[in-house]
């Protein structure tokens, strides 16, 4: 699966943002789905996780309650609402695709298989 991450962009502190990350091919529902971002020096890390249906979702805590993983699979795209962003959420922000973990859904300890191109969020203060 080719995967196209958009919805990158400069926001201020306090506002919203919504990728989306866009795949290709047919079986988009046979995949968990997640996003990540890395930040200039620092390791990636997942933020938010699904499963195939988007029934069942993981976030990492310096996001809960203001991200939302979401995924319509009649259009082979995954979200992330991201409201409320701080300064400290700047970051490239990475979509994934994973064939293991598609009942639960991504979260740590599973390394996707496919990772989009990547998009910029920059919030300033």
């Amino acid at each position: 699966v080719q995967l196209q991450a958009s919805g990158g962009g400069l926001v201020q502190a306090g506002g919203s943002l919504r990728l989306s990350c866009a795949a290709s091919g047919r079986t988009f529902s046979s995949y968990a789905m997640g996003w990540y971002r890395q930040a200039p020096g620092k390791e990636r890390e997942l933020l938010a996780g699904t499963n195939w249906s988007g029934g069942r979702t993981y976030y990492a805590d310096s996001v809960k309650g203001r991200f939302t993983i979401s995924r319509d699979n009649a259009k082979n795209t995954a979200f992330l609402q991201m409201n409320s962003l701080k300064p400290e959420d700047t970051a490239v922000y990475y979509c994934a695709a994973s064939t293991y973990g598609t009942g639960l859904g991504i979260r740590p300890g599973i390394s996707p298989d496919y990772w989009g191109q990547g998009t910029q969020v920059t919030v300033s203060s």
